[in-house]
């Protein structure tokens, strides 16, 4: 982007054109994963890492209500805690996620102590919930717009796991069939909240810019997985080691 002011559509094309270059569907991990070529113990790392994205989610939103300035806003919002944490125990997103890793056989105590992630999962996604608690709102906002994204590496995911992997059951990976609503959804909310309120060049820049920020949240966490797990295997003190590794 350079200098004058885009309109909605133009900001939208080139949000787009950011997830289309950089989101971690590209990643040689993620295709690894759904072209059947990982073993059960690099889908377990990739699960137990995931896992601590997908629990600080909720801790994200709540970070992000806290600042919103309306009613309305936080309304809004506020579904997106439901979705992950439910509204009784064992239920919403973080224990369809733990019901992915039981089916990958990891022992589940050992996945809430998240004592066996990578360093850089752990640093990837602290200073992803940093990130939405010391921008700008809109900035904060414009961070989940790789939601946009996801419907097409969920498909590709769900679609090649149960295809090559016959350990896995449509079951396991229950956790993916809800988002294919619900990340529309939510991306649907925050690119009209962007659209209408980033109102100058330097905000639209800003927007754009956090946006690649997150999309390299997300390739880091998956650069440490291909490194510590596929090539060439340094798996950090500490962190989970597969059966028979």
């Amino acid at each position: 982007m350079s200098g004058g002011l885009l309109s909605p559509d133009e900001i939208e094309a080139a949000l787009r054109q950011i997830g289309a270059e950089r989101y971690h569907s590209q990643h040689p991990f993620h295709k690894l994963m759904y072209q059947g070529k990982l073993n059960r113990g690099q889908l377990q790392a990739w699960a137990l890492n995931r896992y601590y994205y997908q629990c600080r989610i909720p801790a994200k939103d709540a970070t992000l209500i806290a600042r919103l300035p309306t009613p309305d806003l936080r309304r809004a919002w506020r579904r997106r805690l439901h979705d992950h944490d439910g509204d009784a125990p064992d239920t919403g997103g973080i224990a369809r996620w733990l019901r992915l890793t039981d089916g990958l056989g990891l022992d589940r105590d050992y996945v809430l102590s998240t004592t066996g992630l990578l360093p850089i999962t752990r640093f990837a996604v602290d200073a992803y919930i940093a990130l939405v608690r010391d921008r700008s709102i809109l900035e904060a906002i414009g961070s989940c717009l790789t939601e946009l994204f996801s419907p097409t590496i969920i498909a590709e995911r769900v679609g090649g796991m149960l295809a090559n992997y016959d350990f896995i059951t449509a079951d396991t990976l229950g956790y993916f069939k809800p988002r294919l609503d619900q990340a529309p959804q939510d991306a649907e909310f925050a690119l009209a909240y962007v659209k209408e309120h980033a109102r100058t060049p330097e905000q639209q820049q800003a927007v754009l810019d956090v946006l690649r920020t997150k999309c390299d949240i997300l390739w880091a966490m998956l650069d440490a997985l291909y490194i510590a797990y596929v090539e060439p295997g340094m798996i950090p003190p500490g962190a989970f080691v597969p059966s028979g590794v």
